[in-house]
């Protein structure tokens, strides 16, 4: 969780939206969100879309950021070593 709150900012600005969609099918598929969730992620911005789901994933606890993270390094390589989470 202290990871992903480090690098919240830059999360959020970096980001593809190609990334994200591909993070909540990631996330939804392995229950770690609901349909809900993912719906009402999938209707905003780019920006906003990556603050629900950054922000969504860490109010969950550490297995799901944890999650987040190995699927972030398996999507987007050099996003999550420009991030330090690899």
């Amino acid at each position: 969780m202290k990871k992903l709150c480090a690098v919240r900012a830059e999360f959020i600005q970096r980001v593809s939206d190609t990334v994200l969609n591909q993070l909540l099918d990631k996330l939804l598929q392995h229950g770690v969100i609901s349909d809900e969730e993912m719906e009402s992620a999938r209707t905003k911005s780019r920006a906003e879309k990556a603050k629900d789901v950054i922000d969504s994933v860490r109010r969950k606890g550490r297995e799901a950021s944890s999650f987040l993270i190995a699927a972030l390094c398996q999507l987007d390589e050099w996003l999550s070593r420009e991030l330090s989470l690899r």
